[in-house]
């Protein structure tokens, strides 16, 4: 499709749960030249954000979490454009989806082109606004982890932390799945020329999952997240 080389590199998300629609869109997506990632559900779109995609496009109509949800969740920390396909065709279902945060609405059936032509004209948009930074953002369960703002969400309620302890979710959630132990931490975080003591940092974990907790309604949920891993030290749950 002409003019289409310049997007080339350019990242898309097509979430749908629908098999063969998704394939059909990401074949036709990948053939215009985006780099196209998938998913089937809200909950594995989650995952695939960690990998900045730089236009979403998403379908309303979804078991368990649907779109209208999931663009609500994602929009304060997303930056890009987020087009909703779906087939649903009433003013009002078109006013609750731009109320969500979308910024286009593209109806079922559709044409294929029109879509790689929306897409372009968004991504044209955010290039122009290309000086304006992206947050870069971490989804696990009921946690948003927001980098560049340096607040940690619950439930979509800010969890209010401490620098150093802000530093250790940071330092744990950047490496998932990574064991780090308490003197590892407590150099990285600390410093090692630092005066104290690497227990220390079993303290500010205790207390950020206390706080997790407490977002979360006192279920305390923190250890899902800051996993101990005995006689070793901690890691960020993948």
């Amino acid at each position: 499709m002409s003019g289409l080389a310049e997007c080339k590199q350019q990242r898309l998300l097509v979430v749908d749960d629908e098999a063969d629609i998704l394939a059909m869109l990401a074949g036709f997506l990948r053939g215009c030249g985006y780099l196209v990632l998938t998913a089937g559900s809200a909950e594995e779109a989650l995952g695939q954000l960690a990998k900045q995609p730089d236009c979403l496009l998403l379908d309303i109509q979804m078991p368990g979490q649907d779109g209208l949800q999931f663009c609500r969740r994602i929009r304060s920390h997303f930056a890009g454009p987020i087009i909703f396909l779906t087939a649903r065709i009433e003013e009002v279902d078109k006013l609750q989806g731009f109320a969500a945060g979308a910024d286009d609405y593209i109806v079922k059936p559709f044409s294929l082109r029109e879509l790689a032509a929306r897409v372009q004209a968004h991504l044209r948009r955010e290039a122009r606004h290309a000086a304006a930074e992206r947050t870069q953002v971490c989804f696990l369960g009921d946690l948003t982890v927001d980098f560049s703002q340096r607040c940690l969400f619950c439930q979509g309620q800010e969890v209010s932390l401490t620098k150093k302890e802000f530093d250790i979710v940071e330092l744990l959630a950047q490496n998932p799945g990574q064991v780090f132990d308490k003197e590892r931490i407590y150099e990285r975080i600390w410093g090692w020329d630092s005066e104290g003591e690497s227990s220390v940092v079993a303290e500010h974990i205790r207390r950020i999952r206390a706080k997790i907790a407490a977002a979360a309604g006192g279920n305390e949920p923190g250890r899902q997240y800051i996993e101990t891993v005995w006689g070793v030290g901690y890691k960020w749950v993948k």
